[in-house]
C-alpha cells in the first residue's frame, strides 16, 4: 500500500521527479486514518464519533472502489447533546513536500455544512502550519483554498499568478479570527451541489519549499492532465507511470509564494491530512443568517432537521500522495 517507488509523477527535465509514496482507495482508508471523537475546535454543532461508532451507524463504509464518510441524517439532536453525529479522520502518516491527488466524486453540501480536505501539523498548531485544499460552508458554490500559519507569514507581497482571487493575505492564525490567507476560485462548479452535480473532480495540491499550488479540474473537462485521469481510478497497488509534467498543468486555481514575506522553513512541518465535516461553528454558524438557509438558528436547523443533510456525506475515489523521488 506504501511506498510505491515504482509509480512516478514526471516533471519537466529541470523540476522534480515524484514517487508515489501512499495510495488510499475504499476499505484501506480504516487502516491508514485514525477516527478523531474530540471537541470541535472550530465549535461545530457535531459530535465526532469513533470509527466503531461510524461503522455500526453506517456513518463510515467502503466499497472496494469509494470510501464514503457522512454526517448522521435520521436522528433529531437530543437537548444536552454535544450535536449531530460526524466524522473527522485523520492520516496516520505524515507528508512534506509533494503532490497530494484527491478524486472526489461527492463533497457534502447543504446549509450548515462546513466539510474541508486539509493537510496540517501534528505538532501545536499554528507551529507547522495548514492547507486548506478543499472548504467551503453552507449553499457555496465556489472553493477557497487557505493557509494558516504562526505569526509572520503574509501573501500580501507575494508575487502570484493564480486563476483565483485572493480573499484574504494575512495568513497568521491570530489575525481576523483565523481567516487565514485565502483564493476562492473562479469556476463555480469547484465548490457544492454544482460539483457534485458534474460527478466531482479532482483536486491536486502541490507543496515545494517555494509555493504551494492547487488545481482543479471537474469531472469532465477536456485538458486534464493524463496521469490524473488514468491514475485516478486504479487500485492502491498500482505501478502505473504518470507523466506530468506539473509545470505543464496550466495556471493554479490558488498559489502561496514562500519568500521573506513568509519563511517556509519556518512556518511549515511535517502534515497529516485530513478530512472532515463539522455543522455551524465558526465560519459556517455565523454565515447562516446570510446563506439563505432560513430564518432559525444554525444550531436549531442543525438539531431538527435530520433529512436536511442527505447530501452531506464524502465520496472519495481516491488519494494518492507523491513525494520527491530520492533516486532522481
Amino acid at each position: 500500500m506504501h511506498n510505491l517507488v515504482c509509480s512516478f509523477i514526471a516533471a519537466a527535465p529541470d523540476s522534480t521527479l515524484y514517487a508515489l509514496a501512499a495510495s488510499y482507495q475504499g476499505p484501506n482508508f480504516f487502516d491508514a486514518f485514525t477516527w478523531e471523537t474530540f471537541d470541535d475546535p472550530t465549535h461545530g454543532r457535531v459530535n465526532y464519533v469513533d470509527v466503531s461508532t461510524a461503522r455500526a451507524r453506517n456513518l463510515s463504509f467502503a466499497s472496494e472502489d469509494t470510501f464514503v464518510m457522512r454526517t448522521d441524517a435520521e436522528r433529531v439532536v437530543q437537548p444536552g447533546a454535544r450535536g449531530r453525529d460526524s466524522v473527522r479522520i485523520r492520516s496516520r502518516d505524515t507528508w512534506e513536500e509533494g503532490v497530494y491527488v484527491l478524486d472526489v466524486a461527492h463533497m457534502p453540501t447543504g446549509c450548515a455544512t462546513w466539510p474541508a480536505f486539509w493537510t496540517v501539523t501534528k505538532g501545536q498548531w499554528p507551529a507547522g502550519g495548514e492547507i486548506d485544499i478543499i472548504e467551503g460552508v453552507n449553499l457555496a458554490t465556489h472553493n477557497v483554498a487557505t493557509l494558516h500559519t504562526a505569526p509572520k507569514c503574509d501573501m500580501n507581497t507575494a508575487n502570484r499568478t493564480q486563476r483565483g482571487r485572493a480573499v484574504s493575505t494575512d495568513c497568521d492564525t491570530n489575525v481576523n479570527s483565523n481567516q487565514g490567507c485565502g483564493t476562492m476560485f473562479v469556476r463555480s462548479d469547484s465548490y457544492g451541489a454544482e460539483f457534485n452535480k458534474n460527478g466531482g473532480g479532482y483536486y491536486v495540491m502541490e507543496r515545494t519549499s517555494q509555493r504551494v499550488s492547487v488545481w482543479f479540474w471537474g469531472r469532465n473537462d477536456s485538458d486534464i492532465p493524463d496521469g490524473i485521469i488514468t491514475a485516478g481510478g486504479s487500485p492502491p497497488e498500482t505501478t502505473q507511470t504518470m507523466h506530468g509534467p506539473t509545470s505543464a498543468w496550466g495556471q493554479p486555481d490558488a498559489v502561496f509564494e514562500f519568500g521573506a514575506h513568509c519563511d517556509y522553513g519556518a512556518h511549515f512541518g511535517p502534515h497529516s491530512v485530513v478530512f472532515d465535516l463539522t455543522l455551524c461553528g465558526d465560519w459556517a454558524g455565523t454565515a447562516f443568517g446570510n446563506s439563505g438557509c432560513g430564518p432559525s438558528s444554525c444550531e436549531a436547523y442543525v438539531d431538527n432537521n435530520p433529512g436536511a443533510f442527505t447530501e452531506a456525506h464524502w465520496e472519495i475515489n481516491s488519494l494518492r500522495i507523491y513525494v520527491p523521488d530520492s533516486d532522481s
